[in-house]
């Protein structure tokens, strides 16, 4: 279920009303969340999900990212409603908390895919400071130095760059300790990097 599917329509579209359910108070919205009522939910998207999206259009300054940050807290906080206790604070306290999670991942996503970048970018303005590095690190061209490295490093830089998991994720997708991520990933941007400056002289001498 996506934030989208609780409207019928995107949040910046949406009402500023919830029209479900208008008769329950918060404290009673709260607990038909926590049992699992998916009229609930529907209801809290309407009721706080404006309050969600301003927070991460805020921090990230992108309209389409916010609203991909928005649809994730909701699904988020309907998958963890086990973890959510209406006794001990409000519901839409506990919204925001997984709603700052949510904004540090997308912020921690954006620094994976620059360091990626900045590690194949180094290689560019020495060599050809007339071309846009760009050009030099669209996705083919990324896809295929990617292909040269061992398989592991490969499988960790994709699912960081691709995929946008960090690396406590990417250890729980694969299996791997952390600190064996950590060493892929470093020693696969180190990889990433000679293949791309190989690319780079090869491109300065022909």
């Amino acid at each position: 279920m996506t934030a989208q599917h609780l409207t019928g329509q995107p949040l910046t579209d949406a009402p500023h009303t919830a029209p479900v359910p208008e008769s329950l108070d918060e404290e009673e919205l709260a607990t038909a969340f926590a049992r699992g009522d998916e009229q609930a939910l529907s209801g809290a998207y309407h009721r706080w999900g404006r309050l969600v999206y301003t927070l991460a259009l805020r921090s990230l300054g992108d309209a389409a990212e916010a609203e991909d940050v928005t649809q994730v807290v909701f699904l988020a906080a309907w998958r963890g409603r086990a973890g959510f206790a209406p006794e001990r604070g409000a519901l839409a306290a506990w919204l925001v908390g997984i709603t700052r999670r949510k904004i540090a991942d997308a912020l921690h996503a954006r620094t994976r895919r620059a360091d990626l970048v900045a590690a194949a970018g180094a290689v560019v303005s020495t060599q050809d400071r007339s071309g846009e590095p760009d050009a030099v690190l669209d996705r083919v061209l990324i896809r295929q130095e990617l292909s040269k490295l061992p398989a592991t490093q490969r499988r960790v830089l994709s699912l960081a760059y691709y995929n946008d998991l960090t690396q406590t994720q990417i250890a729980e997708v694969t299996g791997l300790p952390l600190g064996t991520v950590k060493s892929h990933t470093r020693r696969g941007l180190h990889g990433l990097n000679r293949h791309l400056q190989d690319v780079a002289g090869n491109s300065s001498r022909s």
